[in-house]
Formats: structure tokens, sequence, C-alpha cells
């Protein structure tokens, strides 16, 4: 274990993020790195605290006592090795996961905890600089033949473990280049699309096919994949969004946030988006609807589109700054979260309702919204509007980013007429597979729109499942 006293002799040291300035001039990562030594040290802060609640809280199990305390040793090798032995793609999640491991850390009852998720990203860094990361292709192959469809981190977890245990997979993906949501979705000031690539192409030298641009259900049957293949996995994510039936609605100038998001990173990538259906925020005033890790992406990316102001609504109460007596360590910890793109620039408003959305020549000008009052009563919240509150937001652009609720229908899941569950996600058994033989699901699909951590917990534990079908068929 690391340095026992190692708490008590140092603090905690945040690598900070690039001045603000700077960085909302381009779209490169905001967050920036601390040298060896003190993240070594940082390191050493992980204390010998018997039960490591870290551990329990992590989505993806990852040995974060026994990594930290190879990293205050100085052995970064041993501790990338400890690191990947749970986790396919540590270079995401030492970027963009919520940390939900720190929020459980045994330090974090003084509310500083290990910096356990910087820990991580210089760990996977340094292996891929000092050549630790390498190509390490399958020495047997069994012949069999698997499809996952879907390339987010779902699919390609999946896809990873499937070919490392000699199976032969395809990687389908709709789009023109593969990631998901991690790379069209995702910012990258949060994420640079390189460690996406540098990862892909990690994964095809190991013998994984990727095809691009091919939508499974439209483009090609899902049947003709069934088919095809010996077994079939649906990592397709909850695409549905969650969209807001008010007047007005039909408005130019509304758009889902994703459509948004997903149109700069094709623009960062030199990719073609039709200047008539291009969104831009420049000298225009933004109205974020919605207040989650989505909104604060279109925050972040009105700001570098040089928007005149940026607003952020959301209709639930603004939460504590501190954690509340009903949500305790080790929980995480549902506190009020201002990220970077916050500190960037940006007005926030809690329980607002939105009314209407209001228009001129059949563009967006404004909208309207009303406080709203969240009572507990009976076990449950109920939301009742405050008479009098009424007023309106001007507005050039409004971006939904309401989150999703389920995976799109239409095409593949509805071709193979799978069962779904209440919510319209995909009804899978405790094996993963769905009610088609050889056809097994996993992610977004199943669960709804979580974290992309729980995403690659899902398709590290479908491959496995898929492993011993192919084993046992």
């Amino acid at each position: 274990m690391s340095d026992p006293n190692g708490f008590l002799k140092i603090r905690r040291k945040d690598a900070g993020n690039r001045p603000l300035n700077e960085r909302i001039t381009d779209f490169s990562e905001v967050e920036q790195v601390l040298n060896s030594e003190d993240r070594m040290l940082q390191a050493a802060r992980c204390m010998d605290c018997g039960v490591p609640f870290c551990h329990w809280s992590c989505p993806v199990d990852n040995l974060i006592p026994e990594w930290n305390d190879l990293l205050y040793k100085g052995d970064w090798k041993g501790a990338y090795m400890r690191l990947a032995a749970t986790n396919n793609f540590p270079e995401f999640t030492g970027r963009i996961c919520p940390a939900s491991c720190e929020h459980a850390c045994v330090l974090n009852i003084n509310q500083e905890p290990v910096t356990i998720r910087e820990n991580e990203v210089a760990i996977v860094e340094k292996a891929f600089a000092e050549g630790y990361v390498k190509p390490e292709p399958p020495s047997v192959r069994t012949g069999k033949k698997v499809a996952v469809i879907g390339s987010g981190p779902s699919g390609m977890a999946a896809a990873d473990l499937l070919n490392k245990a000699g199976h032969w997979v395809t990687l389908f993906e709709k789009d023109e280049k593969a990631g998901g949501l991690l790379r069209f979705g995702i910012p990258d000031f949060k994420l640079s699309k390189a460690t996406i690539d540098r990862r892909l192409n990690l994964m095809i030298e190991e013998g994984l096919v990727v095809k691009t641009g091919m939508n499974i259900g439209v483009d090609i049957s899902g049947r003709e994949i069934i088919d095809q293949f010996d077994a079939v996995c649906i990592a397709v994510g909850a695409m549905h969004p969650r969209d807001l039936n008010a007047e007005g609605r039909e408005l130019n100038g509304i758009h889902f946030a994703m459509d948004f998001l997903s149109q700069q990173n094709r623009v960062n990538d030199g990719l073609t988006v039709e200047h008539e259906n291009r969104i831009n925020a420049k000298n225009k005033k933004v109205l974020v609807i919605g207040g989650g890790d989505t909104g604060s992406d279109c925050v972040g990316t009105s700001i570098r589109q040089k928007a005149t102001s940026v607003m952020q609504i959301e209709i639930m109460p603004k939460p504590p700054v501190n954690r509340a007596d009903d949500n305790p360590w080790p929980y995480f910890g549902k506190v009020l979260k201002t990220t970077t793109s916050h500190e960037e620039g940006c007005e926030r408003f809690w329980s607002l309702s939105t009314v209407r959305f209001i228009g001129e020549n059949n563009q967006i000008k404004g909208v309207e919204v009303e406080e709203v009052e969240w009572i507990y009563q009976d076990k449950r919240h109920t939301m009742e509007i405050i008479p009098g509150t009424r007023r309106i937001i001007d507005a050039d652009i409004v971006l939904l980013a309401m989150g999703f609720v389920h995976p799109v229908i239409d095409g593949l899941l509805s071709e193979l007429e799978l069962e779904l569950t209440q919510r319209n996600n995909i009804r899978v058994n405790a094996n993963q597979s769905t009610s088609r033989q050889k056809v097994f699901a996993t992610g977004d699909s199943v669960s709804g729109a979580s974290l992309v951590v729980n995403a690659i917990a899902s398709g590290r534990k479908v491959a496995k499942e898929i492993d011993r079908f192919l084993r046992n068929s």
C-alpha cells in the first residue's frame, strides 16, 4: 500500500485547466496534466483504508488501491497492467467519467478525496508514451464470427474483449467514423478524437474489422447480419431524444442538443456539414433547456462559437452545495456541479418550466417560462406552479438538452421484433440475451441513457456472455 500517512502530509492537488481566455478560442482539451513527480505524490494519498469504497463504487471494478500503490512506487507499467485488467479504455474514463470512485473515497469524508480520475488518465497516457500499450492479437482463432452493431463505448468494449478471446469480430457503425457518442456527442474540449482513433487503430491491428457508414436495419437488414454471423451484439445506444411538447415547438431555431454538438464535432474533424443545415450560435442569444452534462456541453460549444450570451435553465430545483442528510458518504454526492463550460460564461437558473416558444416570421425569438416549486409528500416529489412568475427569456437559438428516452425503434429493432421493456429499451435476460436467438444487447440500448463507464462495464459483461455462448454452441 502507498504511504499510510501520505494523506496527512500531502494535500490534494488537481492538475487544473487551461486559462479561460485561452481555451474559449479553440476546441482543444481543457484539462492540463501534472508532472510525474506530483502525480506520484497524489497517489501516495491513497490511504490503507481497509475497505476500498472507491472500488465498490466503480462500475468496471477498477483495482484503484493497487494501481495507486504501484504509481506511488514509480512502477508505471505495473500500474497500467492493473488498470487495463478491468477497464478497456481508461483514456476515455480518465477524461470524462464523473468519478463516483472519488465520491466514495474515504478521504472524501473531509471533502479531499484522492485524485483517482486524474491518476487514471496519467497512467494510461504514460503507458502510450512509453510504449507499454502494444497490439496483442489472439494467438488462436476460434473460427466463430461476431457482429457488434454500434461503436460507442459499450460496443467497442464488447468488440475488444470478443476479439481478444479469439473470435472474428466486425464492428458496424452507421456514421462515417466509429466511436458513437464519444466521437460525435462529446465535445473535443473534453475528449480529443485523436484519443479515440489511437485506440481504434490499436484494435484494428489486433484483428478487429470496422465497417462505417452502414446502418444495420436500413442499409442492410438485420436478418442478413444474423444469417452471416454466429452471434450478434446490439449496442446502438439510446438515441431517441426527449422532446418538449409546447406551443411554438415547430419554430425555426429550436434544435436537439445532439444535432448541435455532432455538427461541431464534424466541423472540427474536417467533415462536411451542409451550409443550410448548419447550427451556429455566433452573435446569437442561446438558451439551453436542460441542466445536465449535455446541456453543459452545449454551453461550452456555444461560447466557442462566439454566442452573444448563453443561458441554461433546468426544471428541477438547484442542488445543494454540500451533501444533504439523505445523501451520505459513500454514495455519489448529489451536489451542485459547476463545469469548466459554466465557468466560461453562463447564466444558470433552476425550477423553471417552459410554457411556450415565441416566434416572429417562423423564427424563435423568446421562450416564456414560469417558476415552479417541488414539494415532497406521500414519499414522492410533486411540482407546483408558482402563480405570477411568468416571464420571457430572449433567445435566437434554443437547444433541447433534456436527455434521451430509449433506443431508436424504427429500423433494426422493429425489423427483428425484439421484445422491449415498458420504457422501450431492449429486454434482455441475465445472460444479456434478447428475445431472438443468438442476438444479445448491451449498453444504453438496454439500460437507457447512462454513463460511459457504465457502458464499458455492460460491454464487458455481454462479451463474456457471448463468448460463453459461442464456446458452448
